[in-house]
């Protein structure tokens, strides 16, 4: 693994529609802080990420309030008005910032779980990976395709299907590059992934922990909850 330059990016412009709630997910309390300072602080756990900025919708006024005193050296972007515009603006201002950054690392906001190992992981073989790569976990349920009518279609194959999870890795220009070629065929990309597979690049699945789970519901934050309480006693 060599030391290139690694910059990591947070999309936190969403509004969290399907969590609910007076706050957007990000600003929940989770053990005491923010679930956005949990991810923040769990991309800078490794040597070889040497800054972290965060995109932030345009009217946001609960960083300043909430998280910026704790990570003064944190950048932050104004988001867009989708999740592909918001990576886009933050990968342009890192660019900008910092022109000999190489690599960047996406992390989604509300994930506050990742653990050091895997994001050591994902950076150790993502690393000598041309096209970037991703943490995942494999598929273990089985998995049905619905109708319209909501009966079942069919079962579908679940080897060699996983369950895409982040931080994502990937060459920084060239996803640059892909993500305005997407936008521009009208394809809005749900992950980083997907853009650069839209351009016919292969990216890598590092094997990720199960813990490393997305807070969507607001049920989620009890759960991420006892992870992180789990980690914090070596569980």
């Amino acid at each position: 693994m060599n030391e290139s330059r690694v910059h990591a990016l947070i999309p936190a412009a969403g509004r969290s529609v399907r969590f609910g709630g007076a706050l957007p997910k990000q600003y929940c309390q989770l053990l005491g802080k923010p679930v956005l300072s949990h991810s923040i602080a769990a991309v800078q756990k490794h040597p070889f990420v040497r800054g972290v900025t965060v995109a932030l919708a345009p009217d946001d006024s609960l960083y300043d309030k909430l998280i910026r005193q704790e990570f003064p050296r944190v950048g932050t972007v104004a988001g867009g008005q989708s999740r592909a515009h918001t990576v886009i603006n933050g990968l342009r201002q890192v660019i900008e910032k910092d022109p000999g950054c190489e690599w960047i690392l996406v992390h989604d906001a509300a994930r506050p779980c990742l653990t050091p190992a895997s994001l050591g992981n994902l950076l150790e073989k993502g690393l000598g990976s041309l096209c970037g790569a991703i943490l995942a976990v494999p598929v273990s349920d089985t998995l049905k395709q619905s109708g319209d009518d909501g009966f079942i279609e069919r079962t579908i194959d679940r080897s060699g299907v996983w369950a895409a999870q982040t931080p994502q890795l990937f060459p920084i220009r060239d996803l640059v590059v892909n993500l305005e070629s997407a936008l521009s065929r009208g394809i809005f990309p749900t992950d980083e992934a997907a853009a650069m597979e839209a351009a016919g690049a292969r990216p890598l699945l590092v094997e990720g922990d199960s813990g490393n789970i997305k807070i969507t519901g607001a049920g989620d934050l009890a759960l991420a909850e006892f992870i992180m309480q789990l980690q914090l006693t070596g569980e």
